[in-house]
């Protein structure tokens, strides 16, 4: 299992906006929009962007 991110706000409004902010700052990528369908305000959710290997590491060689 890898790392997910979640937040949670009073709102649908605030949990996008800390969602959106969260995305900017660790550069993940969101997997699920606000939804209060636990009842307990608005939750969201967001996973790491998987990044590009360096140089060359992971090509094929030619």
């Amino acid at each position: 299992m890898g790392v997910s991110y979640m937040v949670r706000g009073s709102t649908a409004a605030e949990c996008q906006a800390e969602l959106d902010r969260l995305c900017l700052l660790l550069g993940a990528t969101p997997t699920t929009g606000p939804s209060d369908a636990l009842g307990r305000g608005w939750v969201a959710r967001a996973v790491p962007t998987p990044q590009a290997p360096a140089g060359s590491e992971g090509l094929a060689s030619r």
